[in-house]
């Protein structure tokens, strides 16, 4: 987040009451204008003098430069804007699929959803995908169908399709207005009232909605049917079914509740080039969207994990503050973006930092206490000082040294932990390495702060391949990571990644070990002879000790195990280990004077290659089980590709409607770039997790 700040005047004061802030999320697919219709809004309300755009590389939310060059946003932006005496924190979020962490840190900032759809394109896979994750958090939502004014622009075919992929909560509030085939305004379904923009040539009583008036009628009271069965008021209900008028505020009333309750999808006709449906979008967020008292905080613990409770958004509660997202800005550092849900954040104070260790990462828990400097509002890249910022409202904090995403800040008298979201699993991986080595340090503090600022990352240093592996969520998230660390000022490559393969005993036999040396004064003595014997795979190394008469003293039996290890874990071949086999000392000789540990480490070792040449090798590649989420019309060309990778399909189940779960076992060498192929053969919209379900053994 650039600081980009060019109103460096004293700081202002924010919302004092959650009943005057809403925090709106746009999502929806790449491309289909949420970055633009962001940017009108902020112009129509004046919060800006101009309004950019998304190919000139000069709108608010689209300022880092990997999203200036792509022309897609890459993370999540916050743009507030005053519409009347309440605050809008717009947040805009990226639509490709590698970005769905910050579509997730977008969901946890809001309190409702606008989801965005193009009138030429209506609802396809990956808006039906991104649909799905915004219901999976009870968020509620409503749907914006944008340009309209674009040829071949159908908003009654875009609404229909968004009914048929989202169900039939999808009902319009407002229609569209043309003159002969050019959109020029609205008509407001519930208000009855016409609104047009776009009448410098046109005279008003030559527009209308297309359709007889009896069709405009039955869609207001489809409305009002939608509204009253999303708001489950039964005294509602017994009204309109007596025939009696229902006063507008009332309704209005109800459409709040009904959306807030996820029972109805408002559907607005925007365009952000012309500026119609953006008042009406301005008044339905303020008028008809859940403030953020509706808004059930996460559960919150003490750091140790007791006395869990859910918080009220109250600015007299107790403190509890979530960032949301992480950046480092070149010239201020870094710049943590947060939620507050409880309590009223203010400037020069100290405050408590707690942290999770997410599953499967290895950043570790942490708790400091730090010292917030300055409260922002942010704008895109520029950060405005606030004097305090409210329970249900956004800011921005710097200089938050052990601040990362997902973290807690509370009042260092009665610390908090917020219970965290759910992170995406990255799945693909990415070998980086430095230059040279004198740049390795500088790779290794960049990653920290990239692991640092987004949770979807995760690092591996293996052991076995000698690889530091970047799990990223797709080519083009690892496109923006490996951007972003040579903008640090790193020279990083990358490399193919290697898979850690094993080997295990064909068959049983016997290995026979000796290590004898003489070259004056004390010398080395040991023979020792084993057997060998596989065993079931994941079963590991036993080792018996069936030596009688004393033909090894015991405290050399101990000696020959530490070098059967030794080369079980060095392999026969290089960096292929032996697994699963039950390794029998049997027999052995000593002398009274040159025998000794190392000697028979060495015999030990030597035993097992021994016994290894005799029996024979298997190569054990590792495998995985998959668990792929997909629609259902996808599903034969994701089996088939499953099986040119080898795969063994375990079964398949229903999931929602139109939509299966396949879970199979894959192996790993197969899935280096299966996130990339799986989104390709299902348009956009499968996801799928992995799982290690141990070795198999690798086809001859």
């Amino acid at each position: 987040m650039a600081n980009k700040r060019g109103d460096n005047g004293p700081a202002t004061a924010g919302p004092s009451n959650p009943t005057s802030i809403r925090n709106v999320v746009f999502v929806g697919p790449s491309g289909a204008g949420k970055t633009t219709l962001v940017e009108r809004l902020l112009a129509a309300s004046s919060t800006i003098a101009r309004q950019g755009s998304v190919p000139e590389g000069t709108t608010v939310c689209d300022h880092e430069t990997a999203a200036v060059e792509q022309q897609r946003s890459v993370g999540m932006a916050v743009a507030p804007l005053w519409h009347g005496d309440t605050k809008i924190n717009l947040i805009d979020t990226p639509g490709y699929a590698d970005f769905v962490g910050e579509l997730r840190a977008g969901l946890r900032a809001a309190d409702a959803a606008v989801f965005v759809v193009s009138a030429t394109e209506g609802a396809d896979a990956t808006t039906r995908a991104i649909w799905h994750e915004c219901a999976r958090v009870g968020m509620p939502r409503a749907v914006l169908v944008s340009r309209i004014d674009q040829p071949r622009s159908d908003v009654a075919a875009a609404v229909e399709s968004c009914r048929n992929a989202f169900g039939p909560g999808v009902v319009p509030l407002y229609l569209p207005r043309f003159h002969e085939d050019r959109p020029t305004g609205l008509h407001g379904l519930l208000t009855g009232s016409d609104h047009d923009h776009v009448l410098d040539d046109v005279p008003a009583a030559s527009t209308h909605t297309g359709l007889s008036d009896a069709e405009v009628e039955a869609a207001g009271n489809e409305l009002i049917e939608g509204i009253i069965s999303g708001s489950e008021d039964d005294s509602l209900l017994e009204s309109y079914l007596a025939g009696w008028r229902i006063s507008e505020g009332t309704l209005l009333s109800a459409l709040e509740t009904a959306v807030a309750r996820g029972g109805l999808h408002p559907v607005i006709p925007v365009s952000a080039e012309t500026g119609i449906g953006v008042h009406e979008l301005l008044d339905g967020i303020v008028r008809g969207f859940p403030t953020p008292l509706e808004h059930v905080p996460p559960e919150s613990t003490t750091p140790e994990g007791r006395d869990p409770r859910v918080l009220d958004c109250d600015p007299d509660g107790p403190l509890a503050v979530e960032v949301v997202h992480t950046s480092v800005d070149p010239y201020i550092g870094r710049v943590c973006l947060a939620r507050v849900f409880s309590g009223t954040l203010l400037p020069d104070r100290s405050v408590h930092v707690s942290g999770h260790a997410p599953k499967g990462r290895r950043r570790p828990e942490h708790d400091s206490e730090e010292r917030v400097g300055h409260v922002y509002t942010p704008l895109g890249a520029g950060l405005h000082e606030v004097r305090h910022c409210v329970a249900g409202d956004l800011c921005a904090l710097t200089k938050l040294g052990a601040a990362e995403t997902g973290d807690t800040i509370s009042d260092p008298s009665s610390p908090l932990l917020i219970q965290p979201w759910d992170v995406p699993d990255p799945l693909l991986p990415m070998a980086l390495t430095a230059r040279s080595g004198t740049e390795a340090d500088a790779l290794s503090r960049s990653l920290n702060r990239l692991l640092a600022a987004d949770p979807a990352l995760r690092l591996d240093r293996s052991t076995e391949t000698r690889q530091m592996v970047l799990w990223c969520m797709g080519e083009a998230h690892a496109e923006v990571i490996l951007r972003r660390l040579r903008e640090s000022g790193v020279t990083v490559e990358t490399e193919p990644v290697r898979v850690a393969f094993r080997q295990a005993f064909a068959k049983r036999a016997a290995g026979h070990g000796r290590h004898v040396k003489q070259s004056g004064g004390h010398g080395q003595y040991a023979v020792c002879d084993i057997e060998v014997e596989p065993l079931p795979r994941g079963s590991g190394f036993e080792f018996v000790d069936r030596i009688v008469g004393g033909a090894i003293p015991k405290q050399f039996v101990g000696s020959v195990e530490k070098g059967v290890r030794a080369q079980l874990e060095r392999g026969v071949q290089p960096e292929c280990p032996l697994v699963d086999v039950r390794v029998s000392l049997v027999d052995g000789k000593t002398h009274s004077v040159d025998s000794s540990d190392a000697a028979f480490q060495a015999a030990g070792a030597a035993a097992l290659r021994d016994a290894a040449e005799r029996a024979g090798l298997l190569t054990l590649e590792p495998v995985d089980e998959v668990e792929i989420h997909l629609p259902d019309v996808h599903l034969g060309a994701v089996l088939g590709d499953l099986s040119a990778r080898r795969g063994r399909v375990l079964g398949t189940e229903p999931e929602d409607a139109g939509w299966t779960v396949v879970r199979a076992h894959v192996p790993s060498t197969e899935l280096t770039r299966y996130a990339v192929n799986v989104r390709s053969l299902s348009s956009g919209s499968a996801s799928f997790t992995r799982d290690f379900a141990g070795y198999e053994p690798l086809p001859r």
